[in-house]
């Protein structure tokens, strides 16, 4: 845990001791207690939030990949038909 060893941790809850005095340190630590319960649970969430997101972003690519494979190309666009330009040789009532 954080690379401190046995008798690290026994003269810092030694000197705890002193200064908080026994009816505080109970309370300081189950208040230490859940601030770090909170913080996994919090750390754990935001990584599981991430590993979705990033199995998304795997996903998505891979049903686009099979989906322009299963679909055919769109047909080219027919040319517009230009309009018929009147007949010189119509016959003209006169």
């Amino acid at each position: 845990m954080f690379g401190i060893g046995m008798t690290e941790l026994v003269v810092i809850f030694a000197i705890a001791l002193i200064v908080l005095g026994p009816k505080r340190l109970p309370e300081l630590a189950r208040s230490l207690g859940r601030g770090i319960a909170e913080f996994r649970r919090a750390s754990n969430d935001l990584r599981r939030e991430f590993m979705d997101a990033t199995d998304e972003a795997r996903v998505a690519p891979q049903q686009l990949a099979d989906a322009t494979q299963q679909t055919p190309p769109p047909a080219a666009p027919e040319p517009p038909v230009p309009a018929e330009a009147p007949h010189a040789d119509t016959k003209r009532d006169g």
